[in-house]
């Protein structure tokens, strides 16, 4: 089958959403969503923190906010990027609020807001402990009842279409790649349709699930990276790999592990060892409220010190009733598991949680592809850096959504579908002994990325990565050539190609420097001993 859409967007988080309400009011096309298991879904619904944005001006500014944010990201953040964020927040709350979304307010109607690690003023807007669900709630309420999108749910986008498949020769060096739809399984038929656009837009979040713990869902295999790098795009910064340091440690639940927020450390929750002895005062003045980058370093070191499989997060000195009217869904969930943080210590341990590069994208959501674009967290938009500053990464989402729809409304009109592009040749089959194949590669991936491309790397564990994926890259491209596609083995591909991509640009940077810290090249790239 082939459809035609003036807006094809892959992928249905925050950043999927919230475009796709933006240029359907515009009235100006088709819009598809493609989403690759339901709505619900999504990495924004695991995202328990909030949403940084200045609110009260009278004592927080976009100045300090962008220093924050410029300090948290080692200096390598594009300033420009910077700003477009932080000075676009307000507004884009302001939408969020509008589309249904509830924040949590003080009795005056103001907005309760949160503070948390690397801000150094009280900026972040949540709801309880489960911002990212209110957040999907409210954008999947609009998005349904929004006659113009068409919801595509359990479809899963293969490869993006450009002048490759009409048979031109693609390099890195082409200097006009243009995108010209995707191609998508349909679960239901088994078949791979055609779906052609004038706009492309990729959200497809983020890559935790290369890893054998992560806060992120399963889902989470790093299918736009991997897409567009095919595709000969530009992909950066993937070294910078943010691991959240308290991810609650149940070992039968690691995809995804549970998310212990950083606002309970703000809150005043202090890292211990598991036999009370405190520790990070050995690391850093800020104690339990440094950077994540720093804590989890902190925490592996320890664990890896003492022989331990986690440390423990400490509330117990905190007002009991407080601490469940604050944090009650991390309350009930400790609860069943029979932990009451209010009297015991909650046990953590670090987990990938956040990719900081992606798919370069310009200020407008463009990526290195004509008529593609990339948003939220499979995008890297310079914000970030070598670290992402804690509640960043929501705001950056519905800021560049909103840049991409603008930017793509100005153009849609300038484009047409490419009647010439071929079906998907779907030939081969598919056997049981081959989904073993699959199965057992993913688990490799896992423990090749934690094992080796971890919250502390070196040349020699690098190379060894690099050596095992390539093993694995030979053996699933084959595969892939040879049998009916599935999306476990097109996500296993996907999986192995952000591997290879993390891997590759980790080798590069011969320095320490933000998420990126190796014991060959310890020294800060500031250092100037």
């Amino acid at each position: 089958m082939t459809y035609k859409y003036d807006f094809l967007i892959i992928g249905s988080g925050i950043a999927g959403m919230s475009y796709a309400l933006k240029v359907a009011r515009a009235k100006k096309g088709k819009v598809c969503l493609i989403c690759k298991t339901t709505l619900e879904e999504a990495n924004t619904a695991f995202a328990q923190g909030g949403v940084a944005s200045v609110t009260n001006m009278l004592v927080d500014n976009f100045d300090k906010h962008i220093e924050d944010t410029m300090v948290a990201g080692d200096f390598i953040s594009d300033r420009n990027a910077v700003e477009q964020v932080v000075r676009n927040a307000p507004s884009q709350i302001a939408e969020l609020v509008g589309w249904g979304v509830n924040f949590d307010r003080k009795e005056d109607g103001t907005f309760d807001l949160h503070r948390e690690g690397g801000h150094s003023e009280f900026r972040i807007l949540h709801h309880a402990d489960d911002t990212g669900a209110e957040i999907q709630r409210g954008l999947m309420e609009a998005v349904k009842s929004n006659p113009d999108i068409d919801i595509k749910e359990n479809h899963f986008a293969v490869e993006i279409i450009t002048q490759h498949h009409l048979g031109a020769r693609v390099t890195r060096r082409t200097p006009y790649i243009n995108c010209y739809g995707a191609y998508v399984l349909n679960p239901e038929t088994e078949k791979v349709d055609t779906y052609l656009s004038k706009v492309t837009v990729m959200c497809t979040g983020g890559c935790g699930a290369v890893y054998q713990t992560t806060t992120n869902p399963i889902i989470a295999t790093g299918d736009g990276e991997a897409m567009v790098y095919r595709a000969k795009g530009t992909v950066q910064d993937m070294e910078f790999v943010q691991f959240h340091p308290t991810a609650l440690y149940h070992p039968g639940e690691t995809h995804p592990a549970y998310l212990i927020t950083e606002a309970m450390r703000g809150y005043g929750g202090i890292l211990r060892l598991p036999n009370g002895e405190s520790f990070m005062e050995k690391y850093d003045e800020r104690l339990s409220l440094a950077p994540r980058d720093i804590v989890a370093r902190a925490i592996d070191k320890e664990m890896k010190i003492h022989g331990l499989d986690h440390v423990c997060l400490d509330v117990t000195h905190k007002d009991p009733e407080e601490t469940k009217h604050h944090f009650p869904n991390i309350y009930a969930k400790c609860l069943s598991i029979g932990i009451d943080i209010t009297r015991e210590y909650i046990p953590v341990r670090p987990a990938a949680h956040y990719m900081c590069g992606g798919i370069k994208v310009d200020l407008n959501g463009l990526s290195s592809i004509d008529r593609l674009y990339a948003l939220g967290e499979c995008s890297c938009t310079g914000l970030h850096g070598g670290n992402r500053l804690a509640s960043n990464s929501l705001i950056e989402a519905v800021v560049y959504a909103d840049a991409a729809a603008r930017h793509s409304l100005q153009h849609v009109d300038e484009y047409d579908f490419n009647e010439k592009v071929p079906e998907w040749n779907d030939a081969g089959t598919l056997t049981n002994e081959e989904k073993v194949l699959i199965t057992q590669c993913v688990k490799e991936v896992g423990e090749i990325m934690s094992n080796y491309v971890g919250i502390v790397r070196s040349d020699l564990r690098l190379k060894r990565a690099w050596d095992r994926l390539d093993l694995l890259y030979e053996e699933t491209e084959n595969l892939f050539k040879r049998v009916k596609i599935t999306r476990e083995l097109c996500e296993l591909r996907n999986m192995i190609n952000t591997g290879y991509l993390i891997t590759r640009m980790a080798i590069e940077r011969k320095e320490s420097r933000g998420l990126h810290y190796t014991i060959d090249y310890p020294k800060h790239a500031y250092t100037k001993e």
